[in-house]
């Protein structure tokens, strides 16, 4: 598959495990994406491989952008999906891939990341994702997730979950990764759907704190914590200035605390 991925190194890392989330429909609030960002700076992460974006993206739907570069000339950013990798511990490596969810060969988009993964030995895989929920935006954000080890959800709090549905390319990676016997954890935030609001960085902050946990690494959270107040403090006001969106928020509650 040298035509759809380049490799750039081929470090030697240490039990290394990838993490992955992709704009698009499993990324409400872009959370899990910014879940990804903040842990590629906490780890200072650098390039390990890309995906070729020619084969696996529709470019009328997700269109690349005209940017300019350091020297003021105009150039081009292509969607796509970068592996990065860097040390979150003197015991443990992470591998991280931030992309977008592309729009055709899926299985064959799942090839190349499974190609990535088996050249780095990685054993464990954690997915992120979002998505919008008939939730309280003041309440602590809910995770949700699924595991190859359902004790460790147990151990997480975080609940199981019971969807059935359309599924996208985090589901198909999911399936991939279990058959190809990886450890996976899937961890998805539940953000509210009547918050037209982004980046929500909450949903970020409840995503890295529960990976953070379930990999026992510890990362400096201060600026997600002040970024999530500062949103929340915003939110707050929007639904005090809005008669509608208060009296939604107040049926919300009523309907938790009749739970």
């Amino acid at each position: 598959m040298t035509d759809l991925l380049r490799i750039h190194v081929q470090p030697s890392l240490q039990e290394p495990t990838a993490i992955f989330a992709f704009e698009g429909w499993s990324d409400a609030g872009d959370a899990a994406s910014n879940a990804v960002s903040f842990i590629n700076e906490a780890i200072r992460a650098v390039p390990l491989a890309e995906l070729d974006s020619e084969n696996f993206y529709d470019f009328t739907v997700t269109r690349p952008e005209i940017v300019m570069d350091e020297n003021n000339q105009r150039e081009v950013h292509w969607p796509g999906n970068e592996f990065r990798y860097g040390e979150a511990s003197k015991t443990r490596d992470l591998i991280t891939c931030a992309g977008v969810e592309p729009h055709m060969r899926w299985r064959c988009f799942c090839d190349c990341i499974s190609e990535v993964l088996k050249a780095n030995d990685v054993k464990r895989v954690v997915l992120l994702g979002s998505h919008l929920a008939d939730v309280v935006y003041s309440q602590p954000v809910q995770i949700t997730g699924v595991a190859s080890n359902p004790a460790l959800l147990e151990r997480l709090g975080v609940q199981a979950s019971t969807y059935q549905g359309p599924t996208g390319i985090l589901g198909v990676l999911a399936d991939r990764f279990n058959r190809d016997g990886l450890d996976v954890l899937s961890l998805w935030a539940g953000l509210p759907h009547y918050i037209n609001a982004r980046p929500n960085p909450r949903g970020a902050l409840a995503l890295v704190q529960i990976v953070s946990e379930a990999l026992g690494i510890r990362f400096d959270l201060d600026p997600l914590y002040r970024s999530a107040a500062e949103f929340e403090e915003r939110i707050s006001n929007l639904v005090a200035q809005d008669p509608e969106l208060r009296d939604y928020v107040k049926q919300l509650k009523r309907r938790e605390f009749a739970q």
